[in-house]
């Protein structure tokens, strides 16, 4: 338990100055606290044995004088501590969240986003209670009881080994009890952040859970995993409830030895009633933070083991980072080549691509197309390298990405992707999320050019509207054409479309589809498709299956071949290219002159 937390030293380390000023502060109330008793010895050795009032007055003189002050360095000693405890929680929480940020996606997909939460809230929160007053107490105790023994043993030795005698036992059995108890603040932070994972999957799929009337077993899974950790927390508190009292009977213990050995003494006339008395109230005063021994192991493990779980995130290093002395990436051209390229994500044994050999020349649109799971997703994500790959290079222009700064190879490449995900904030911040500094000309130009300047113009607040988490608000067409407005205000020289029309109408997919073909011009574009029109006004189409790719060439070269992409067109894309014809057979016989109204917008999906 205490490997862990020393660990937090580095924390507490920027705050020594006030950290050493609470010290002092914390000495200055030991002290106070320390002279109390001896006060009392006089008033009963001396003033009421000689009924002198002087004496009397003196002493509650100075006892109120010792509370007024003590009154004012416990406040400022607080003060400091509780100061010093909030900023390591802020400064925890912000490291770890950078941290986060910087964890490549490999991490992210194999841990879910409630036990995330629960470190960043939970185990932060146990810190902080044990920067604010476990270390404190800690201090207190070791002060105040190296102090006590002093006096007690230089009182009277004999009395002093009788009265510790119970003490023996309350150590032995607060270490055994922190031995134990880390293990289960361990099992409670897990089982916290399993509930945070079902909570926070059931709010997000909310939608699919009524869409399949699946509420009683999301409701038995929550309440599983809520019962989980019900048992883990009573589970410590058990172990707590052993020890309070175990603790509180061995003090009165020490109480009952004190006045019958040091009773007999005083009847003996070998110590006096004031010196009976202020022993059995440095005892007291010592039995104060013995017994506050166990709530000081009970909070120290709750803090070692979130330690432990947030070391764990901080101690994990970022795979993919800018290297040192990082090219910084000037105005790309948007040449991009794979040069024998295989890749497979950590926790899987078969790899996602295989040997991949692709040159594209700048402004070239590029179509990526195959069966689920072929690798096309994967293959684009590694040209911003959210991925690493295990062998071959990719270059853009030149550069190797892996020998390039990331923020300004990224911050040339727009993304949209197949699920859209806005911010919880206006329409103007999410579409501006990629240039915070965009005008608001530049914006509505962007939106023009996604086709999504009109439906924002209709909402109750235009640009200044609040969407929805994720955007729930919006459908899904209106979504994606933010999200791709979102790209185009970064005028990227690299964009790459994971088939980003798929949640739109026809009509819609059109008009957006028009704007790209002029917004395409000047960039290199990697577009995964699925419907004919994309497919067809690409310059290069890579067929992939099983990590590989397995024929290449434009629409019509490909269409000769008897390979996959003729099978892909026949099962999928021939009913579109026939619909098409139906439409401008229609169009050109004029039934269709005027536009009809697109209704996308007012539905919740599309």
């Amino acid at each position: 338990m205490l490997k862990p937390l020393l660990r937090l030293t580095e924390f507490l380390y920027p705050y020594r100055y006030r950290i050493a000023a609470s010290l002092v502060l914390l000495l200055g109330l030991t002290a106070a606290q320390m002279v109390f008793p001896a006060v009392i010895q006089k008033v009963i050795d001396q003033g009421l044995s000689s009924g002198d009032t002087h004496i009397l007055v003196t002493s509650t003189l100075i006892i109120l004088g010792l509370g007024l002050g003590s009154a004012v360095l416990s406040y400022g000693q607080r003060f400091l501590t509780e100061w010093v405890a909030n900023h390591v929680a802020y400064d925890i929480r912000n490291r770890l969240f950078d941290h986060i940020q910087n964890l490549p996606f490999a991490y992210h997909d194999h841990i879910s986003s409630g036990q995330l939460i629960s470190r960043c809230i939970e185990d932060v929160r146990s810190i902080q209670v044990f920067t604010g007053q476990g270390v404190l107490e800690i201090v207190r105790i070791v002060l105040l009881s190296f102090a006590i023994l002093v006096v007690l043993f230089t009182a009277n030795a004999h009395l002093a080994w009788i009265a510790l005698l119970p003490m023996i036992p309350m150590v032995i059995v607060t270490i055994q009890y922190g031995i134990r108890i880390e293990r289960f603040y361990l099992a409670i932070d897990n089982a916290l952040g399993e509930l945070s994972s079902r909570l926070q999957e059931n709010v997000t799929g909310a939608q699919v859970v009524r869409a399949f009337a699946r509420e009683p077993y999301e409701i038995d899974r929550f309440d599983s995993a809520n019962r989980t950790l019900f048992s883990a927390r009573i589970a410590t508190i058990g172990e707590w409830s052993k020890i309070m009292p175990t603790t509180t009977f061995l003090v009165t213990i020490g109480t009952l030895l004190i006045l019958w050995f040091g009773g007999q003494m005083v009847l003996r006339g070998q110590l006096t009633l004031g010196e009976l008395v202020a022993f059995n109230s440095y005892l007291l005063l010592l039995s104060m933070p013995a017994q506050n021994l166990g709530w000081l192991v009970n909070t120290a493990g709750e803090a070692s083991a979130g330690v432990q779980r947030i070391m764990e995130i901080l101690d994990r290093k970022p795979e993919i980072q800018s290297p040192p002395g990082a090219i910084h990436l000037p105005a790309l051209q948007g040449r991009v080549e794979f040069r024998d390229v295989s890749f497979n994500y950590t926790a899987e044994k078969s790899q996602a691509l295989h040997h991949i050999d692709l040159t594209v020349e700048p402004n070239q649109v590029v179509a990526l197309i195959g069966p689920t799971g072929s690798g096309k997703t994967s293959l684009i994500n590694l040209i911003p390298r959210f991925y690493d790959i295990q062998e071959g290079a990719i270059l853009i222009d030149g550069y190797d990405v892996k020998q390039v700064d990331l923020t300004s190879l990224r911050r040339q490449i727009g993304i949209v992707l197949q699920t859209s995900l806005l911010f919880s904030t206006t329409i103007r911040e999410n579409l501006a999320y990629g240039r915070p500094d965009a005008s608001l000309d530049e914006i509505i130009t962007a939106a023009k050019s996604a086709q999504a300047h009109e439906f924002i113009l209709a909402l109750p607040d235009g640009y200044e509207t609040i969407v929805g988490e994720r955007g729930v608000t919006l459908s899904g067409g209106q979504r994606q054409r933010i999200a791709i407005g979102r790209a185009l205000l970064m005028d990227p020289r690299i964009l790459i479309l994971d088939d980003s029309t798929s949640s739109v109408d026809t009509q819609t997919e059109h008009q957006i589809q028009a704007a790209l073909s002029r917004l395409m011009e000047g960039r290199t574009t990697f577009i995964i498709a699925q419907r004919l029109s994309t497919v067809r006004r690409a310059d290069t189409i890579l067929v992939m299956d099983q990590g590989r790719i397995v024929e290449r060439g434009t629409h019509a070269v490909l269409l000769t071949q008897d390979g996959l992409y003729r099978q892909i067109y026949e099962l999928q894309l021939r009913d579109q290219e026939r619909f098409q014809e139906e439409m401008e057979h229609i169009s050109g016989s004029g039934i269709y002159d005027s536009e009809p109204p697109d209704n996308e917008d007012q539905e919740a999906s599309d």
